[in-house]
């Protein structure tokens, strides 16, 4: 049925290309789209275009920012900038954001390591970071807050190991989190005791 009706194989075709949207609910999402009227898509499409223009990352620590402004984090000198927390994306940013118990700076890796999906280091910022505190004097401690999931504790002991001849303390968020959790899913007290309690790597 869909074949024969071009545009709307179009757009589902499109939508499919959505990593995170499930299969089960392309449909559902392609019917919202259709029902939706006129003005509601244009500002939909406005909006996405004007976050593609108007949004890039921190060559520092690859957060998003407004590409005409200074990062919220790294030139917010109320922020304590000698430690760095590194998170896979910034979607963990906003879960330890939302705690409001951290005040230093961050760094986002752009994923984890997971050789089965082609993702080795050359593919996250792992370099960048290193960049950084070889050029950061003032940086004294990295926390490595990655996902407890085998590819989120593959990438800590990694970047562990890159960081092992440094002068600067590594550690990790405490294992008082389920294994295998996400930190997106958790509440905010779990992921506020889990950085007060921090230990090293």
């Amino acid at each position: 049925m869909i074949d024969k009706i071009p545009a709307l194989a179009q757009l589902c075709k499109v939508l499919q290309q959505v990593p995170f949207l499930a299969s089960k609910n392309l449909y559902k999402v392609t019917t919202y789209f259709l029902e939706s009227d006129q003005e509601k898509i244009e500002r939909f499409c406005l909006a996405l275009l004007e976050a593609k223009r108007d949004i890039e990352q921190c060559v520092m620590c690859c957060v998003w920012k407004a590409r005409d402004q200074q990062c919220v984090f790294c030139d917010n000198q109320k922020r304590d900038q000698t430690i760095v927390c590194v998170v896979e994306t910034w979607q963990e940013l906003m879960a330890i954001e939302k705690t409001e118990g951290y005040k230093g700076l961050y760094h986002v890796l752009g994923g984890a390591l997971c050789p089965l999906d082609g993702v080795g280091p050359e593919d996250l910022t792992i370099n960048i970071l290193l960049d950084r505190i070889i050029k950061n004097n003032s940086i004294k401690e990295i926390i490595l807050a990655t996902n407890q999931t085998p590819e989120g504790e593959a990438t800590a002991a990694y970047c562990a190991m890159k960081l092992k001849d440094t002068d600067i303390t590594v550690s990790c968020l405490a294992r008082g989190m389920p294994v295998g959790a996400v930190l997106e899913g958790l509440d905010k007290l779990t992921v506020y005791k889990a950085l007060a309690e921090r230990r090293p790597f």
